[in-house]
């Protein structure tokens, strides 16, 4: 493509009306002034083309929202093991006595110094049970965090297919308004010689209005998905950027029912959410097992002036009576959580197939119109611009013909790229939700 078939149409249509060879035309444009090419010379050597694999891992290296989601995870994780502990043992030191510290009345056997070291023993089950919930905990947030992973990598590709686009179409605009200049430089030309007419001049300088509108909403787009991008790499947004490097659209090899396969295996939100339905389960377990009691044991130790040292164990527990309005309410609590963790995952589950089949049906739609573009509009307005170019030098039309046959082949070729980053866009965003890289 590249906007070739109208460049090479109108620099013969304008070496046809000059009265030079196309070869000779071509040579004078590609020759720039000496002064030109000193600054080119001078000018800093332009950016690398950006490549998208590297600026994708650059990406999930530099993004915030990656590191952050990366560190929730490993600040959950900490958490299992504090889940699964023991509560710590408590130690209580006092003394029967005077009011100095430590002191005790010899004369007085009730008179003690002492020690005394507990530790509480939830029931058995309890904590093998808080530890798995923190873990399934932990396991739900590495999946927002692969979720976050696979975000910023979509978002990466969609901003770079974007920017290929508006590259694309800003050079084939930029290319054929010099080959628009020149027409109207002819029909001036014409005018000012009585072979043309005022509208012809008029219609051209029109064309040339609408192609500058267009190079200034292009230009500004650009920015945008130049800044888009940066902002996704964790960079200032006037950081240069080099040309998005051709590529060619992947194939789409999956049908629908597969795509649907895939997302209910790999989907980051339904495997989060089965985490969290597995945490409510074993809340509720937990729930029940408060109507049992948790133990605790301990020693203690006196020291008494003038009788035997005693030592003594403690054994207690404390008693559920309320679980009417404690532990019964705790459970119900724990089976609506899971309840309403239930009909989250349903829900997910039913928009993913709704983004599932979008994306699918934007990408068969932007891959049939690219290549419609590409095997029949293009060419056929092509050669309806060349008949328009024939017809025109033979006098058999007019001017405006030849610009309108001009800009609708123009504006063929732009729509080609954008049909094309489309379709790649879609299954950029159709990877987050199958868990399978189809851009490639």
């Amino acid at each position: 493509m590249e906007g070739k078939s109208i460049r090479k149409c109108m620099v013969w249509l304008v070496a046809g009306l000059l009265g030079m060879t196309p070869g000779a035309l071509a040579a004078q444009e590609s020759a720039p002034p000496a002064q030109v090419t000193a600054q080119v010379a001078a000018a800093p050597p332009a950016p690398a083309p950006a490549n998208l694999d590297e600026l994708v891992r650059e990406a999930l290296a530099a993004n915030p929202g990656v590191q952050a989601a990366l560190a929730r995870v490993e600040a959950l994780r900490r958490r299992v093991p504090q889940a699964r502990a023991l509560p710590d043992p408590e130690l209580s030191v006092g003394w029967m006595g005077n009011l100095k510290p430590f002191g005790v009345q010899r004369d007085d056997p009730s008179s003690y110094r002492g020690v005394e070291v507990t530790q509480g023993i939830p029931f058995p089950g309890k904590r093998k049970l808080r530890g798995q919930i923190a873990d399934r905990e932990a396991e739900a947030a590495w999946w927002e965090y692969e979720e976050a992973r696979r975000r910023v990598a979509a978002e990466v590709k969609a901003a770079y297919y974007d920017y290929f686009y508006y590259e694309r179409a800003l050079g084939i605009t930029l290319k054929n308004k010099d080959l628009l200049e020149k027409l109207a430089r002819i029909a001036e030309v014409r005018y000012q010689v009585g072979k043309g007419i005022q509208q012809d001049v008029l219609k051209a300088q029109t064309e040339l209005s609408r192609l500058a509108q267009r190079l200034t909403i292009l230009e500004q787009q650009q920015s945008t998905a130049r800044a888009r991008l940066n902002a996704l790499l964790n960079r200032a947004p006037e950081t240069p950027l080099g040309p998005a490097a051709p590529f060619e659209p992947a194939p789409l090899v999956h049908s629908l029912d597969a795509l649907y396969q895939l997302a209910r295996e790999n989907d980051t939100g339904l495997q989060r959410e089965q985490r969290l339905i597995e945490r409510s389960r074993l809340a509720v377990n937990l729930a029940r097992k408060e109507y049992y009691p948790d133990f605790g044991v301990g020693y203690a130790y006196q020291n008494r002036p003038l009788l035997p040292e005693m030592h003594g164990f403690t054994f207690r527990l404390n008693l559920p009576i309320f679980y009417r309005s404690k532990q019964r309410e705790g459970v119900n609590e724990a089976t609506q959580g899971l309840v309403a963790a239930e009909r989250s995952r349903e829900g997910r589950e039913a928009v993913l197939y709704f983004e599932v089949k979008e994306q699918y049906l934007a990408a068969k739609a932007a891959d049939e119109l690219a290549r419609l573009y590409s095997a029949a509009i293009v060419p056929q307005s092509s050669l309806a611009l060349e008949s328009a170019m024939a017809a025109y030098e033979v006098g058999a039309v007019d001017f405006l013909t030849l610009i309108e046959s001009f800009s609708t082949v123009l504006d063929y070729e732009v729509d080609y790229y954008r049909e094309l980053a489309n379709y790649q866009i879609a299954l950029a965003r159709l990877e987050p939700l199958v868990g399978v890289e189809l851009t490639k």
